[in-house]
Protein backbone atom coordinates (compact mmCIF):
# COMPACT_ATOMS: atom_id res chain seq x y z
CA UNK A 1 0.00 0.00 0.00
CA UNK A 2 1.22 3.78 -0.81
CA UNK A 3 0.39 6.74 1.04
CA UNK A 4 -1.52 9.42 -1.10
CA UNK A 5 0.08 12.09 0.45
CA UNK A 6 4.03 12.66 1.16
CA UNK A 7 2.80 15.57 4.01
CA UNK A 8 0.00 17.42 5.64
CA UNK A 9 -0.64 20.97 5.42
CA UNK A 10 -0.67 23.11 8.92
CA UNK A 11 -4.30 21.82 9.56
CA UNK A 12 -2.65 18.36 10.46
CA UNK A 13 -4.84 17.29 7.40
CA UNK A 14 -4.12 15.55 4.47
CA UNK A 15 -3.11 17.36 1.67
CA UNK A 16 -5.26 16.40 -1.87
CA UNK A 17 -3.20 14.78 -4.54
CA UNK A 18 -2.92 16.64 -7.59
CA UNK A 19 -5.85 14.75 -10.19
CA UNK A 20 -4.50 11.55 -12.18
CA UNK A 21 -0.87 11.49 -9.95
CA UNK A 22 0.24 7.98 -9.55
CA UNK A 23 -0.63 6.82 -6.09
CA UNK A 24 2.48 7.12 -3.97
CA UNK A 25 3.62 9.83 -5.67
CA UNK A 26 4.73 13.24 -3.89
CA UNK A 27 1.77 15.73 -4.15
CA UNK A 28 2.53 19.38 -5.44
CA UNK A 29 2.87 22.21 -2.70
CA UNK A 30 -0.53 23.07 -1.40
CA UNK A 31 -1.83 26.55 -1.17
CA UNK A 32 -0.42 28.39 1.80
CA UNK A 33 -2.72 28.46 4.74
CA UNK A 34 -5.19 26.26 3.25
CA UNK A 35 -5.72 22.90 2.83
CA UNK A 36 -9.55 20.89 1.50
CA UNK A 37 -10.89 24.43 0.98
CA UNK A 38 -10.52 25.81 4.81
CA UNK A 39 -8.12 27.83 6.02
CA UNK A 40 -5.73 26.87 9.16
CA UNK A 41 -7.66 29.24 11.66
CA UNK A 42 -11.05 26.86 11.34
CA UNK A 43 -9.65 24.37 13.07
CA UNK A 44 -8.52 24.37 16.95
CA UNK A 45 -5.06 22.39 17.64
CA UNK A 46 -6.89 20.18 19.66
CA UNK A 47 -9.03 18.50 17.19
CA UNK A 48 -5.89 17.81 15.19
CA UNK A 49 -3.65 16.33 18.46
CA UNK A 50 -7.12 13.71 19.30
CA UNK A 51 -6.98 12.54 15.08
CA UNK A 52 -3.19 11.97 15.60
CA UNK A 53 -3.76 9.55 18.72
CA UNK A 54 -3.55 6.11 18.61
CA UNK A 55 -7.31 4.71 19.80
CA UNK A 56 -7.42 4.36 23.72
CA UNK A 57 -8.94 0.67 23.04
CA UNK A 58 -5.72 -0.57 22.15
CA UNK A 59 -4.30 -1.52 25.99
CA UNK A 60 -7.56 -2.25 27.41
CA UNK A 61 -7.97 -4.81 25.08
CA UNK A 62 -4.63 -6.28 24.80
CA UNK A 63 -4.67 -6.41 28.64
CA UNK A 64 -8.26 -8.12 28.70
CA UNK A 65 -7.04 -10.43 25.75
CA UNK A 66 -4.07 -11.65 27.34
CA UNK A 67 -5.78 -12.22 31.18
CA UNK A 68 -8.18 -14.13 29.78
CA UNK A 69 -5.93 -16.27 27.33
CA UNK A 70 -3.72 -16.73 30.29
CA UNK A 71 -6.46 -17.80 33.25
CA UNK A 72 -9.12 -19.13 31.69
CA UNK A 73 -8.06 -21.96 30.10
CA UNK A 74 -5.94 -22.89 32.92
CA UNK A 75 -9.44 -23.08 35.38
CA UNK A 76 -11.01 -24.70 32.54
CA UNK A 77 -8.74 -27.87 32.76
CA UNK A 78 -7.86 -27.94 35.76
CA UNK A 79 -10.88 -27.94 37.01
CA UNK A 80 -12.18 -30.06 34.61
CA UNK A 81 -8.85 -32.78 35.62
CA UNK A 82 -9.62 -32.03 39.42
CA UNK A 83 -6.40 -30.46 40.20
CA UNK A 84 -5.77 -29.23 43.42
CA UNK A 85 -4.97 -25.58 43.76
CA UNK A 86 -6.78 -24.69 40.60
CA UNK A 87 -7.43 -20.80 41.75
CA UNK A 88 -3.51 -20.76 42.98
CA UNK A 89 -2.45 -21.88 39.47
CA UNK A 90 -4.83 -19.79 37.10
CA UNK A 91 -3.62 -17.02 39.17
CA UNK A 92 -0.35 -17.73 39.21
CA UNK A 93 -0.53 -17.94 35.09
CA UNK A 94 -2.48 -14.77 34.75
CA UNK A 95 0.10 -12.82 36.69
CA UNK A 96 3.25 -14.09 35.10
CA UNK A 97 1.89 -13.77 31.84
CA UNK A 98 0.77 -10.38 32.37
CA UNK A 99 3.82 -9.81 34.05
CA UNK A 100 6.20 -11.35 31.21
CA UNK A 101 4.50 -8.72 28.52
CA UNK A 102 4.67 -5.61 30.70
CA UNK A 103 8.35 -6.80 31.25
CA UNK A 104 8.84 -6.88 27.51
CA UNK A 105 7.03 -3.22 27.02
CA UNK A 106 3.85 -5.12 25.12
CA UNK A 107 1.86 -2.45 26.66
CA UNK A 108 3.91 0.53 25.79
CA UNK A 109 2.55 3.03 22.99
CA UNK A 110 5.60 2.28 21.05
CA UNK A 111 4.29 -1.40 20.63
CA UNK A 112 0.72 -1.40 20.64
CA UNK A 113 -0.64 -1.81 17.14
CA UNK A 114 2.90 -1.05 15.61
CA UNK A 115 3.39 -4.81 14.53
CA UNK A 116 1.48 -8.40 14.55
CA UNK A 117 4.17 -9.83 16.94
CA UNK A 118 3.18 -13.12 16.12
CA UNK A 119 7.11 -13.65 16.44
CA UNK A 120 7.62 -11.53 19.82
CA UNK A 121 4.45 -13.19 21.19
CA UNK A 122 6.06 -17.20 21.34
CA UNK A 123 9.24 -15.39 22.40
CA UNK A 124 7.20 -13.95 25.14
CA UNK A 125 5.16 -17.58 25.38
CA UNK A 126 8.43 -19.37 25.65
CA UNK A 127 9.88 -17.23 28.52
CA UNK A 128 6.18 -17.70 30.48
CA UNK A 129 6.92 -21.66 30.04
CA UNK A 130 10.65 -21.14 32.32
CA UNK A 131 9.15 -18.82 34.27
CA UNK A 132 6.46 -21.30 35.18
CA UNK A 133 8.77 -24.37 35.49
CA UNK A 134 10.94 -22.15 37.98
CA UNK A 135 7.66 -21.90 39.98
CA UNK A 136 6.82 -25.36 39.65
CA UNK A 137 10.18 -26.04 40.82
CA UNK A 138 10.39 -24.26 43.70
CA UNK A 139 6.40 -24.59 45.04
CA UNK A 140 6.29 -28.46 44.20
CA UNK A 141 3.12 -28.39 42.00
CA UNK A 142 2.69 -31.72 40.41
CA UNK A 143 0.28 -30.94 37.86
CA UNK A 144 0.80 -33.67 34.61
CA UNK A 145 2.79 -32.11 32.74
CA UNK A 146 0.65 -32.52 29.57
CA UNK A 147 -2.58 -30.99 31.54
CA UNK A 148 -0.15 -27.71 32.16
CA UNK A 149 1.20 -27.28 28.62
CA UNK A 150 -2.42 -27.53 26.67
CA UNK A 151 -3.84 -24.97 29.27
CA UNK A 152 -1.01 -22.69 28.73
CA UNK A 153 -1.32 -23.00 24.58
CA UNK A 154 -4.81 -20.75 23.77
CA UNK A 155 -2.48 -17.44 25.58
CA UNK A 156 -0.42 -16.84 22.61
CA UNK A 157 -2.98 -17.72 20.02
CA UNK A 158 -5.35 -15.23 21.54
CA UNK A 159 -2.61 -12.84 22.01
CA UNK A 160 -1.30 -12.78 18.75
CA UNK A 161 -4.90 -12.64 17.73
CA UNK A 162 -5.68 -9.19 19.44
CA UNK A 163 -2.56 -7.97 18.30
CA UNK A 164 -3.37 -8.52 14.76
CA UNK A 165 -6.69 -6.84 15.18
CA UNK A 166 -4.89 -3.84 16.82
CA UNK A 167 -2.43 -4.04 14.08
CA UNK A 168 -4.73 -3.56 11.26
CA UNK A 169 -6.75 -1.34 12.86
CA UNK A 170 -3.75 0.93 13.17
CA UNK A 171 -2.61 0.58 9.72
CA UNK A 172 -6.47 1.64 8.14
CA UNK A 173 -6.13 4.73 10.36
CA UNK A 174 -2.92 5.59 9.27
CA UNK A 175 -4.15 5.16 5.42
CA UNK A 176 -6.43 8.09 6.41
CA UNK A 177 -3.59 10.50 8.36
CA UNK A 178 -5.09 9.76 11.78
CA UNK A 179 -2.58 8.16 14.63
CA UNK A 180 0.42 9.59 12.85
CA UNK A 181 3.13 12.64 13.51
CA UNK A 182 4.11 15.79 12.15
CA UNK A 183 7.56 15.15 10.89
CA UNK A 184 9.96 18.36 9.84
CA UNK A 185 12.70 16.99 7.36
CA UNK A 186 16.09 18.60 8.02
CA UNK A 187 18.86 17.87 5.68
CA UNK A 188 20.50 19.07 1.78
CA UNK A 189 17.25 18.79 -0.87
CA UNK A 190 18.15 15.93 -2.65
CA UNK A 191 18.50 13.94 0.61
CA UNK A 192 15.27 15.16 1.49
CA UNK A 193 13.46 14.26 -1.29
CA UNK A 194 14.50 10.91 -0.85
CA UNK A 195 13.73 10.62 2.65
CA UNK A 196 10.35 12.08 1.93
CA UNK A 197 9.51 10.06 -1.26
CA UNK A 198 10.37 6.64 0.99
CA UNK A 199 8.00 7.62 3.89
CA UNK A 200 5.24 8.98 0.86
CA UNK A 201 5.34 5.30 -0.63
CA UNK A 202 4.20 3.29 2.08
CA UNK A 203 1.68 3.61 5.05
CA UNK A 204 2.60 1.27 7.76
CA UNK A 205 4.44 4.28 9.48
CA UNK A 206 3.42 7.13 11.86
CA UNK A 207 5.43 9.82 9.85
CA UNK A 208 3.84 12.23 7.64
CA UNK A 209 6.30 15.24 6.58
CA UNK A 210 4.76 18.41 6.82
CA UNK A 211 7.92 20.66 5.66
CA UNK A 212 11.47 20.77 5.46
CA UNK A 213 14.74 22.76 6.38
CA UNK A 214 16.96 22.23 3.48
CA UNK A 215 20.19 23.31 3.81
CA UNK A 216 22.49 25.02 1.26
CA UNK A 217 21.07 26.24 -1.66
CA UNK A 218 19.48 23.15 -3.37
CA UNK A 219 16.11 23.45 -2.63
CA UNK A 220 14.06 20.19 -2.21
CA UNK A 221 11.78 19.06 -5.69
CA UNK A 222 9.50 16.79 -3.41
CA UNK A 223 6.98 19.45 -3.43
CA UNK A 224 7.06 19.53 0.45
CA UNK A 225 6.60 23.03 1.99
CA UNK A 226 10.15 24.86 3.13
CA UNK A 227 9.77 25.46 6.91
CA UNK A 228 13.21 27.19 6.78
CA UNK A 229 16.82 27.58 5.26
CA UNK A 230 20.18 26.63 6.89
CA UNK A 231 23.43 28.15 5.05
CA UNK A 232 25.74 25.52 3.30
CA UNK A 233 27.86 26.62 6.31
CA UNK A 234 27.67 27.91 9.79
CA UNK A 235 28.37 31.36 11.03
CA UNK A 236 31.23 32.02 13.33
CA UNK A 237 32.38 29.30 15.15
CA UNK A 238 30.73 26.01 15.91
CA UNK A 239 29.08 27.13 19.03
CA UNK A 240 27.44 30.33 16.97
CA UNK A 241 26.91 28.65 14.05
CA UNK A 242 25.37 25.39 15.90
CA UNK A 243 22.71 28.10 17.55
CA UNK A 244 22.52 29.47 14.47
CA UNK A 245 20.88 26.22 13.21
CA UNK A 246 18.71 25.20 16.11
CA UNK A 247 16.89 28.51 16.13
CA UNK A 248 15.89 28.30 12.27
CA UNK A 249 15.05 24.54 12.93
CA UNK A 250 13.05 25.68 16.43
CA UNK A 251 11.31 28.56 14.60
CA UNK A 252 10.12 26.46 11.96
CA UNK A 253 9.31 23.56 14.94
CA UNK A 254 7.04 26.40 16.68
CA UNK A 255 5.32 27.33 13.43
CA UNK A 256 4.26 23.88 12.22
CA UNK A 257 3.60 22.35 15.38
CA UNK A 258 6.01 19.71 14.72
CA UNK A 259 6.42 16.43 17.10
CA UNK A 260 9.89 14.75 15.44
CA UNK A 261 12.36 16.43 13.97
CA UNK A 262 13.92 13.69 10.87
CA UNK A 263 17.52 14.81 10.18
CA UNK A 264 19.41 13.64 7.38
CA UNK A 265 22.79 14.08 7.61
CA UNK A 266 25.15 14.52 4.30
CA UNK A 267 28.37 16.53 3.49
CA UNK A 268 26.42 20.08 4.85
CA UNK A 269 25.48 18.47 8.17
CA UNK A 270 27.65 16.36 9.81
CA UNK A 271 29.95 15.88 13.20
CA UNK A 272 29.93 19.26 15.59
CA UNK A 273 26.86 20.43 13.44
CA UNK A 274 24.76 17.71 13.91
CA UNK A 275 25.55 17.11 17.17
CA UNK A 276 24.72 20.73 18.30
CA UNK A 277 21.12 20.54 16.38
CA UNK A 278 20.33 17.46 17.86
CA UNK A 279 21.46 19.56 21.81
CA UNK A 280 19.07 22.27 20.04
CA UNK A 281 16.03 19.78 19.29
CA UNK A 282 16.73 17.67 22.24
CA UNK A 283 16.89 20.60 25.05
CA UNK A 284 13.58 22.12 23.68
CA UNK A 285 11.92 18.56 24.57
CA UNK A 286 11.21 16.69 21.32
CA UNK A 287 12.38 13.40 19.48
CA UNK A 288 15.19 13.69 16.94
CA UNK A 289 15.46 10.32 14.72
CA UNK A 290 18.20 9.92 11.74
CA UNK A 291 17.75 9.06 8.54
CA UNK A 292 20.87 6.69 7.95
CA UNK A 293 20.01 5.86 4.49
CA UNK A 294 19.42 2.35 4.31
CA UNK A 295 16.24 1.28 3.18
CA UNK A 296 14.26 -2.32 2.85
CA UNK A 297 17.10 -3.90 5.49
CA UNK A 298 14.87 -5.88 8.64
CA UNK A 299 16.54 -4.99 11.44
CA UNK A 300 17.43 -8.01 12.36
CA UNK A 301 20.07 -8.02 10.05
CA UNK A 302 21.47 -4.14 11.74
CA UNK A 303 23.85 -4.20 14.13
CA UNK A 304 24.68 -1.19 16.04
CA UNK A 305 28.30 -0.60 17.11
CA UNK A 306 31.00 2.22 17.98
CA UNK A 307 34.39 2.54 16.80
CA UNK A 308 36.88 5.88 18.36
CA UNK A 309 32.97 7.75 19.11
CA UNK A 310 31.39 6.77 15.78
CA UNK A 311 28.42 4.89 15.44
CA UNK A 312 28.27 2.15 13.36
CA UNK A 313 25.91 0.03 11.66
CA UNK A 314 27.14 -3.38 10.66
CA UNK A 315 24.71 -4.60 8.19
CA UNK A 316 24.25 -8.78 7.98
CA UNK A 317 23.87 -10.33 4.22
CA UNK A 318 21.28 -12.32 3.19
CA UNK A 319 20.24 -15.42 3.83
CA UNK A 320 21.71 -17.35 0.97
CA UNK A 321 22.49 -21.06 2.31
CA UNK A 322 22.76 -22.99 5.77
CA UNK A 323 20.52 -24.95 8.03
CA UNK A 324 17.46 -22.18 7.82
CA UNK A 325 17.57 -22.80 4.00
CA UNK A 326 17.22 -26.18 4.53
CA UNK A 327 15.02 -26.56 6.61
CA UNK A 328 12.86 -24.47 4.24
CA UNK A 329 12.93 -26.97 1.41
CA UNK A 330 12.19 -29.77 3.72
CA UNK A 331 9.34 -28.05 4.72
CA UNK A 332 8.58 -26.92 1.17
CA UNK A 333 8.84 -30.40 -0.10
CA UNK A 334 6.72 -31.99 2.48
CA UNK A 335 3.56 -29.48 2.80
CA UNK A 336 3.31 -29.75 -0.90
CA UNK A 337 3.13 -33.46 -0.82
CA UNK A 338 0.38 -33.40 2.03
CA UNK A 339 -1.17 -30.89 -0.01
CA UNK A 340 -1.17 -32.57 -2.97
CA UNK A 341 -2.59 -35.81 -1.09
CA UNK A 342 -5.13 -33.80 0.71
CA UNK A 343 -6.04 -31.85 -2.42
CA UNK A 344 -6.61 -34.85 -4.82
CA UNK A 345 -10.65 -34.72 -4.66
CA UNK A 346 -10.46 -30.88 -5.23
CA UNK A 347 -8.27 -31.29 -8.29
CA UNK A 348 -10.37 -33.99 -9.98
CA UNK A 349 -13.33 -31.50 -9.58
CA UNK A 350 -11.55 -28.40 -11.23
CA UNK A 351 -10.35 -30.25 -13.97
CA UNK A 352 -13.79 -32.14 -15.28
CA UNK A 353 -14.91 -28.52 -14.74
CA UNK A 354 -11.94 -27.25 -16.94
CA UNK A 355 -12.51 -29.75 -19.47
CA UNK A 356 -16.65 -29.55 -19.55
CA UNK A 357 -16.75 -25.43 -19.88
CA UNK A 358 -14.37 -25.26 -23.09
CA UNK A 359 -12.27 -27.61 -24.97
CA UNK A 360 -8.53 -28.47 -24.30
CA UNK A 361 -6.52 -30.59 -21.79
CA UNK A 362 -7.39 -29.32 -17.78
CA UNK A 363 -3.86 -28.73 -17.13
CA UNK A 364 -1.72 -25.92 -19.20
CA UNK A 365 2.37 -25.93 -18.99
CA UNK A 366 4.58 -23.04 -19.49
CA UNK A 367 8.05 -22.05 -19.20
CA UNK A 368 9.19 -19.97 -16.29
CA UNK A 369 12.30 -18.64 -15.19
CA UNK A 370 13.53 -20.13 -11.70
CA UNK A 371 16.43 -19.63 -9.15
CA UNK A 372 19.32 -18.41 -10.47
CA UNK A 373 17.55 -18.01 -13.88
CA UNK A 374 16.94 -21.82 -14.53
CA UNK A 375 13.96 -22.01 -16.80
CA UNK A 376 11.85 -24.60 -15.88
CA UNK A 377 7.85 -26.19 -16.60
CA UNK A 378 5.21 -24.60 -14.90
CA UNK A 379 2.13 -26.20 -14.60
CA UNK A 380 -1.75 -24.29 -13.78
CA UNK A 381 -5.29 -25.24 -14.46
CA UNK A 382 -5.86 -24.15 -17.87
CA UNK A 383 -7.84 -20.78 -17.09
CA UNK A 384 -7.43 -19.20 -20.87
CA UNK A 385 -8.85 -20.98 -24.50
CA UNK A 386 -7.03 -23.06 -26.22
CA UNK A 387 -4.41 -20.63 -28.21
CA UNK A 388 -4.13 -17.60 -25.72
CA UNK A 389 -0.46 -17.15 -26.38
CA UNK A 390 -0.59 -16.26 -30.09
CA UNK A 391 -3.24 -13.60 -29.31
CA UNK A 392 -1.11 -11.91 -26.57
CA UNK A 393 1.09 -9.70 -29.54
CA UNK A 394 -2.65 -8.12 -30.66
CA UNK A 395 -3.63 -7.62 -26.90
CA UNK A 396 -0.38 -5.51 -25.98
CA UNK A 397 -1.86 -2.26 -26.51
CA UNK A 398 -4.64 -3.09 -23.76
CA UNK A 399 -1.80 -4.03 -20.87
CA UNK A 400 -3.24 -1.92 -17.79
CA UNK A 401 0.03 -2.67 -15.96
CA UNK A 402 3.53 -0.88 -16.92
CA UNK A 403 6.84 -3.03 -16.69
CA UNK A 404 7.24 -6.08 -18.42
CA UNK A 405 4.37 -7.87 -17.27
CA UNK A 406 0.66 -8.20 -18.69
CA UNK A 407 -2.23 -8.13 -17.01
CA UNK A 408 -5.97 -7.05 -18.82
CA UNK A 409 -9.08 -7.24 -15.86
CA UNK A 410 -11.27 -8.17 -18.65
CA UNK A 411 -8.87 -10.48 -20.62
CA UNK A 412 -11.17 -11.89 -23.65
CA UNK A 413 -9.19 -15.21 -23.54
CA UNK A 414 -9.64 -15.94 -19.98
CA UNK A 415 -13.01 -18.48 -19.78
CA UNK A 416 -16.13 -18.49 -17.89
CA UNK A 417 -14.34 -21.13 -15.61
CA UNK A 418 -11.35 -19.39 -15.72
CA UNK A 419 -12.56 -16.80 -14.03
CA UNK A 420 -13.71 -18.29 -11.34
CA UNK A 421 -10.13 -19.91 -11.18
CA UNK A 422 -8.31 -16.85 -11.11
CA UNK A 423 -10.55 -15.61 -8.30
CA UNK A 424 -9.58 -17.83 -5.94
CA UNK A 425 -6.54 -18.81 -7.06
CA UNK A 426 -7.25 -22.40 -7.93
CA UNK A 427 -5.64 -22.74 -10.90
CA UNK A 428 -2.57 -22.23 -9.10
CA UNK A 429 -2.79 -25.17 -7.25
CA UNK A 430 -0.86 -27.81 -9.65
CA UNK A 431 2.37 -25.91 -8.88
CA UNK A 432 2.62 -28.16 -5.73
CA UNK A 433 3.96 -30.28 -8.19
CA UNK A 434 6.93 -27.93 -8.97
CA UNK A 435 7.26 -27.48 -5.53
CA UNK A 436 7.79 -31.18 -4.60
CA UNK A 437 10.25 -31.02 -7.43
CA UNK A 438 11.99 -28.52 -6.01
CA UNK A 439 11.81 -25.63 -8.69
CA UNK A 440 9.37 -23.65 -6.81
CA UNK A 441 9.03 -23.18 -3.02
CA UNK A 442 5.68 -22.24 -0.87
CA UNK A 443 6.38 -19.09 -0.32
CA UNK A 444 8.61 -16.62 -3.02
CA UNK A 445 8.45 -14.31 -6.01
CA UNK A 446 5.78 -14.59 -8.72
CA UNK A 447 7.70 -16.64 -11.32
CA UNK A 448 8.70 -14.76 -14.52
CA UNK A 449 7.98 -15.52 -17.79
CA UNK A 450 11.36 -15.57 -20.17
CA UNK A 451 10.44 -12.57 -22.08
CA UNK A 452 10.01 -10.55 -18.73
CA UNK A 453 13.33 -11.71 -17.44
CA UNK A 454 14.77 -10.80 -21.01
CA UNK A 455 13.75 -6.93 -19.94
CA UNK A 456 14.38 -7.01 -16.65
CA UNK A 457 17.54 -4.61 -15.42
CA UNK A 458 20.50 -5.53 -12.78
CA UNK A 459 18.22 -4.66 -10.05
CA UNK A 460 15.05 -6.77 -11.55
CA UNK A 461 17.71 -9.55 -11.35
CA UNK A 462 18.06 -9.47 -7.98
CA UNK A 463 14.56 -11.54 -7.59
CA UNK A 464 16.36 -14.93 -8.94
CA UNK A 465 18.44 -15.23 -6.00
CA UNK A 466 15.70 -16.63 -4.10
CA UNK A 467 12.96 -19.50 -5.64
CA UNK A 468 9.86 -18.44 -6.93
CA UNK A 469 6.89 -19.52 -5.03
CA UNK A 470 3.39 -20.60 -5.18
CA UNK A 471 2.30 -17.63 -3.04
CA UNK A 472 4.60 -14.54 -1.38
CA UNK A 473 4.48 -10.96 -1.16
CA UNK A 474 3.14 -9.95 -4.81
CA UNK A 475 -0.11 -12.05 -4.03
CA UNK A 476 -0.79 -11.06 -0.56
CA UNK A 477 -0.08 -7.09 -1.02
CA UNK A 478 -2.63 -6.69 -4.11
CA UNK A 479 -1.80 -8.67 -6.83
CA UNK A 480 -2.33 -7.27 -10.20
CA UNK A 481 -3.50 -3.53 -8.59
CA UNK A 482 0.16 -3.32 -8.52
CA UNK A 483 2.36 -1.42 -10.44
CA UNK A 484 5.91 -3.14 -11.52
CA UNK A 485 8.17 -1.16 -8.75
CA UNK A 486 5.93 -1.81 -6.41
CA UNK A 487 5.69 -5.65 -6.74
CA UNK A 488 9.27 -5.49 -7.54
CA UNK A 489 9.87 -3.42 -4.63
CA UNK A 490 7.82 -6.17 -2.53
CA UNK A 491 10.20 -8.96 -4.03
CA UNK A 492 13.28 -7.64 -3.54
CA UNK A 493 12.33 -6.63 0.29
CA UNK A 494 11.22 -10.55 0.24
CA UNK A 495 14.51 -11.70 -1.50
CA UNK A 496 17.04 -9.94 0.89
CA UNK A 497 15.23 -10.28 4.13
CA UNK A 498 13.96 -13.52 4.13
CA UNK A 499 13.29 -15.61 7.60
CA UNK A 500 11.40 -18.66 7.89
CA UNK A 501 8.84 -16.54 10.12
CA UNK A 502 8.25 -14.60 7.26
CA UNK A 503 7.02 -17.62 5.12
CA UNK A 504 5.10 -18.29 7.88
CA UNK A 505 3.51 -14.74 8.02
CA UNK A 506 2.83 -14.80 4.27
CA UNK A 507 1.20 -18.02 4.54
CA UNK A 508 -1.26 -17.10 6.88
CA UNK A 509 -2.02 -13.24 5.00
CA UNK A 510 -2.46 -15.76 1.90
CA UNK A 511 -5.79 -17.08 3.55
CA UNK A 512 -7.23 -13.71 3.42
CA UNK A 513 -5.70 -12.64 0.22
CA UNK A 514 -7.40 -15.51 -1.65
CA UNK A 515 -10.81 -14.37 0.46
CA UNK A 516 -10.97 -11.09 -0.58
CA UNK A 517 -10.15 -11.76 -4.00
CA UNK A 518 -8.31 -7.96 -4.38
CA UNK A 519 -6.32 -7.84 -8.11
CA UNK A 520 -7.06 -11.28 -9.10
CA UNK A 521 -7.99 -11.89 -12.75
Amino acid sequence: MRRDFAFVSELGEPAEPEPGRRPGAVPAPVEAGRTGGRHRDDIAAGDVTASREKCGWYRPVALAADAVGGTLPVALLFHQASQAHTAAATATVGGCWLGVLAAHQRYGRRWLGETRGLLATVHDWLTLVGVLAVVRVVTGENSPPAVALVALTPAPLLTAACRSVTHRHLTAQRRQAHAVRRALVVGEGGAVDRVVEQLASRTDHPYVVIGAVPVGGAAPRSGVPEAGQLDAAPSGDGRDGGTVDGAAVLAAIRLHRVETVLVVPGALLCGERLRTLTWAVQDAGLPLVIASGLADVALRRVRPSTAAGLHLLHVDPPVRRGPQLALKAVLDRVGAALGLALLAPLFALVALAVRLDSPGPALYRQVRVGHHGTPFTMWKFRSMSVGADRLRPHLAAANEVDGPLFKMRTDPRVTRVGRVLRRTSLDELPQLVNVVRGEMSLVGPRPPLPEEVADYGATALRRLAVRPGLTGPWQVSGRSDLSWDESLALDLRYADNWSLTTDLDLLARTVRAVVDGRGAY
